[in-house]
């Protein structure tokens, strides 16, 4: 149980206490108090003395219930004693039997002991109400006893709530225990799951990538090898480069590089060598506007080389273009990436690669979107658009 509810039930014993003190003391404790005033001689002083020695171990035990002088339950065996002895001198009776009765069932240890408890605290008021010779004696002794057995029809009732409650609650803690570690193995599950789609993705976008461009340098390197030797050389050396830098992607994918694996520079510098390496390993036309005063976090820098990578990527296997266009453009709160081919083009409804599904979520993550434009025969225009709010 959490520290407020324990606050909680702590706060409601204490107003229930209260209550109940307030009671006793106004129909208990004052009627015998005023009952005595017409008396005198050693029963009057005997009777006040009874109800100071109550009086005080009850606040004893209310105030200090760990006080090694006095506990609860021989406070109980006390009150029962005090009541016998009240019920033959002036005062007493049944009246402060009943409103008594309560506190056998706020101090007892257990049910048992409330009942023989407040039992024989009955039996001793009405031994006690004879031995006066009380002339009400019958009428007292039926009220004693039908209060005696109300008290314990209700306090029964009440310890079978308070045990059914305890019960829900420990079948609700047991419940929320449970509902609990099945979120925490949902998260981590979901963890786990992001953590693949995020691996697949970076998997998708740097090392395949690069061993589908040196598929395909190696295959055009084996088709001029004896025809254009210079010209497999520049591929083989593509291949070198392109192999030097999956190795790089590699440790950063594992952890044992710093993140990105991106050398140092602009935006506008790193794409520069991205188109760079394309053209010198497809030999398409690149038509770049990339503003060198274009300023973004590393994170920006990323998502946008890595749609740029992907778009090339495309371009090459499936475009068919012969000249491509790259625009990169910087807004007051956000960075625009366009990319367009004359290729062939595509039914943008049709597509379900997962190049362009994780160019997006990868914009998304920056609160970015990527708007895909493309019909058959009119090429292709990918837009990437990251949001800045105004910060570089």
């Amino acid at each position: 149980m959490s520290e407020r509810p324990q606050s909680s039930v702590r706060l409601s014993m204490d107003k229930l206490h209260g209550w109940y003190t307030t009671a006793w003391v106004l129909l208990g404790l004052g009627p015998s108090v005023i009952g005595v005033e017409n008396d005198s001689g050693a029963p009057k002083w005997a009777a006040l003395a009874m109800l100071a020695v109550l009086a005080s171990c009850y606040t004893a035990v209310r105030r200090f219930p760990d006080n090694p002088l006095l506990r609860p339950q021989a406070y109980l065996a006390l009150l029962a004693l005090g009541l016998s002895a009240m019920g033959g001198l002036p005062g007493g009776g049944a009246a402060l039997f009943i409103v008594s009765l309560p506190q056998f069932w706020l101090f007892a240890t257990g049910v048992r002991a409330s009942i023989v408890l407040s039992g024989a605290a009955a039996a001793g008021t009405v031994v006690g109400s004879s031995l006066r010779g009380d002339e009400s004696l019958t009428g007292n002794i039926v009220f004693i006893f039908i209060g005696y057995a109300a008290s314990v029809l209700i306090g029964l009732l009440i310890h079978r709530l308070v045990a059914d409650g305890d019960a829900r609650a420990g079948l609700l803690g047991a419940e929320l225990e449970s509902a609990q570690a099945r979120l925490a193995e949902a998260h981590r599950q979901q963890g786990a799951a992001n953590e693949r789609e995020r691996m697949a993705r970076e998997i998708h976008d740097t090392l395949a990538q690069g061993f589908a461009s040196i598929i395909v340098l190696a295959e055009a390197a084996r088709s001029t090898v004896a025809s254009d030797p210079e010209r497999t050389m520049q591929q083989l050396v593509s291949i070198e480069q392109t192999a030097r830098e999956n190795f790089v992607e590699a440790r950063v994918l594992v952890g044992s590089a710093p993140q990105s694996g991106l050398a140092p520079g602009s935006v506008a510098v790193t794409l520069r060598r991205t188109l760079d390496r394309f053209t010198q390993d497809t030999g398409l036309t690149v038509e770049a506007e990339l503003p060198p005063d274009v300023e973004c976090d590393q994170q920006t820098r990323i998502a946008l080389l890595r749609c740029t990578q992907e778009s090339l990527a495309n371009v090459r296997k499936h475009a068919a273009a012969t000249t491509v266009g790259v625009v990169l453009t910087q807004y007051p709160h956000a960075i625009e990436l366009e990319i367009t081919d004359d290729g062939r083009g595509f039914v943008v409804e049709d597509s379900r690669g997962f190049g362009l599904d994780g160019m997006r979520k990868r914009l998304a993550e920056l609160d970015g979107d990527l708007t895909v434009t493309s019909s058959l025969g009119d090429g292709t225009r990918i837009l990437a658009t990251i949001h800045t709010n105004g910060q570089p």
